[in-house]
């Protein structure tokens, strides 16, 4: 009974998380970086500060001596209206109607920090630091303003509690004057803790509805310490100093973590004197690997850039989790105990592809120099609209930004982005989606989904930055002049 039911609050938790080394068309709601963003995530042939290590690392080589920090707010809002079909035991199908279940993130910047040091003069440079995923970690009312349970609390509770990171290493560098390349190994690190309801009522309506709050369990699964380590590489060509092609590529990520799951059994007097024994699980899955190219042309104080990424979905077929040793004993009418099997969680995402155009240019404001970005990005949902769900949420999107910074002396650098995500509404037929309400107690009645509805979103991106260039001043000042030659002196 109670098999399916954790672990699923576990695994269907753990899909938001799961998406750690991809970007926006999975998961992740938002490509990541403040200046990278003020060009629309358009930054893989331009790629020339401590940005490059996401997009293209072969970009790191240009980084020379510098230290970076940013941070963004993702302003992350959307709503869900239920819509859901049940057949009653006259096998009449019947319409209920949903209150809209509305969630939004909190005020937590997302940060980046980064620092690079020049080897041999520059040909070599190394970089290393930590930044975070632009994911949307929602919250949502736990009750109706009428006071009933959340039409949505079988497919999401909230993420409160949730950290996650990704820290690496990285090394670039010019082995000829028009070829820079780059790579880094990163990993996905941290933990992930999700609140999620499941029912245990007995869908032969024998004893109650399909949805009797009095048969919910509340669970909380916390997975970690997550530790996913992965690889990325690139290539930036120059084969014209107006011209620069960049090539990067992402290694998949594969993630295998121990988790730790609480539950509260439901208030029917068929749990009474139930238990849960043990708490341990071991979950496993697969994240995507990306591959991004870009050309950007450079004209003087003019730098235009178009990319394209595609981000290989497909490899998340499935989450898998593998209880240790957990059981359930003394449930009324059930074994002794039961021991909870291997579960698997069909995704079935899909490949996904973006397309990326920004730019930037500089110029001069009484002695300062200032640049001014913009960038446009439209990338498509890795989510099947079957498989949409609170806790699998992403759209087609369309991102607009504009951004800039400020250049103070010849060491700093003051970044800012403004941007916006259109997300495309997805409605999600009763008959068509395939995200069924956890119970095991399925012999007598029809598969019933939990995930049909209206779903719509939006978000904004609001970040800070700065870069300290240490080496500036070293690498502005001339050559040393040869000594002079002596004069002969005449006797």
């Amino acid at each position: 009974m109670i098999r399916a039911r954790r672990l699923a609050a576990l695994l269907v938790g753990l899909s938001v998380c799961a998406p750690g080394s991809a970007s926006a068309g999975g998961l992740w709601f938002s490509d990541r970086g403040v200046r990278p963003m003020g060009r629309g995530g358009a930054f893989v042939a331009g790629a020339d500060d401590l940005g490059a290590v996401w997009y293209n690392p072969a970009g790191i080589t240009d980084a020379k001596d510098t230290l970076l920090l940013d941070a963004t707010w993702l302003r992350f809002s959307n709503e869900y209206t239920r819509e859901l079909y049940i057949r009653d035991a006259d096998n009449v199908v019947k319409r209920v109607p949903s209150w809209t279940v509305r969630g939004s993130s909190p005020i937590l910047p997302l940060p980046t920090m980064m620092a690079s040091y020049g080897l041999l003069g520059g040909k070599l440079v190394v970089a290393g630091g930590v930044f975070a995923p632009y994911v949307a970690l929602a919250s949502y009312d736990k009750k109706t303003p009428d006071g009933q349970p959340s039409p949505a609390r079988y497919t999401l509770g909230s993420f409160d509690g949730s950290t996650l990171a990704l820290p690496g290493v990285w090394l670039a560098g010019k082995p000829v004057d028009w070829l820079q390349l780059g790579a880094g190994v990163h990993a996905l690190v941290g933990t992930f803790v999700s609140q999620i309801t499941f029912s245990a009522a007995p869908q032969d309506r024998l004893l109650s509805a399909p949805e009797d709050p009095d048969f919910d369990a509340a669970s909380e699964m916390k997975v970690g310490p997550i530790f996913a380590p992965t690889a990325n590489f690139g290539a930036i060509v120059t084969p014209h100093p107006n011209v620069r092609f960049g090539a990067a590529y992402q290694l998949p990520t594969k993630v295998s973590s121990d988790a730790s799951i609480k539950v509260r059994l439901p208030s029917s007097s068929v749990f009474d004197g139930a238990a849960v024994v043990g708490d341990k699980a071991h979950v496993s899955f697969t994240l995507p690997d990306i591959l991004r190219v870009g050309v950007e042309g450079r004209f003087d104080a003019v730098r235009v850039e178009v990319a394209y990424a595609r981000e290989f979905w497909s490899k998340h077929d499935e989450i898998v989790a593998e209880p240790l040793g957990i059981q359930f004993r003394g449930i009324t009418g059930g074994p002794d105990k039961v021991n909870l099997p291997i579960i698997r969680i069909p995704r079935n995402f899909r490949d996904a592809s973006s397309y990326r155009l920004g730019g930037e240019v500089t110029f001069h404001v009484k002695g300062y120099k200032l640049a001014a970005r913009a960038g446009l990005a439209y990338e498509q949902s890795a989510v099947p609209p079957e498989y949409l769900s609170l806790s699998s949420l992403d759209f087609d999107k369309t991102t607009l930004a504009v951004g800039g910074s400020l250049y103070v002396g010849e060491r700093w650098r003051f970044d800012a982005v403004l941007g916006h995500v259109f997300a495309a509404e997805a409605n999600v037929q009763p008959e068509d989606a395939r995200i069924g309400r956890i119970n095991p107690l399925q012999k007598n009645a029809p598969f019933e989904s939990v995930n049909g509805g209206r779903y719509q979103a939006r978000a904004d991106l609001l970040g800070l930055g700065l870069q300290y260039d240490f080496g500036a001043k070293a690498r502005s000042k001339p050559p040393p002049s040869p000594p002079k030659r002596a004069e002969p002196v005449e006797e």
